[in-house]
């Protein structure tokens, strides 16, 4: 299900407070249009033992929105990447085993 931007941090913020991560710095976000292969294959996160979230949103410009939302804070990231398509917003705990 596609949401806005207001919808999209709502879900993070609550997701975020499940972690026991304590800084914005401690969490990568990006935004993708492919799931599967930007957030476990090029991020190496794991889908079973992991922390990690991502939401579709409406359109990129809103994905993009979201992203820099979280980078503002202190996340790891940067923006300007994704294809016209890339509507997803995803984040995840970064570890001694994901690739940045």
């Amino acid at each position: 299900m596609k949401k806005s931007k207001k919808e999209i941090i709502a879900d993070f913020d609550a997701h975020l407070q499940k972690s026991t991560k304590e800084y914005w710095s401690d969490y990568y976000v990006g935004i993708t249009n492919d799931i599967e292969r930007r957030l476990f294959t090029e991020h190496n996160v794991s889908k079973n033992n992991a922390w990690w979230i991502y939401r579709e949103a409406t359109d990129k410009a809103t994905a993009q929105e979201v992203e820099e939302y979280y980078l503002a804070k202190g996340m790891n990231g940067d923006t300007g990447g994704g294809t016209e398509d890339s509507v997803f917003v995803y984040c995840y705990e970064i570890t001694n085993t994901t690739n940045e």
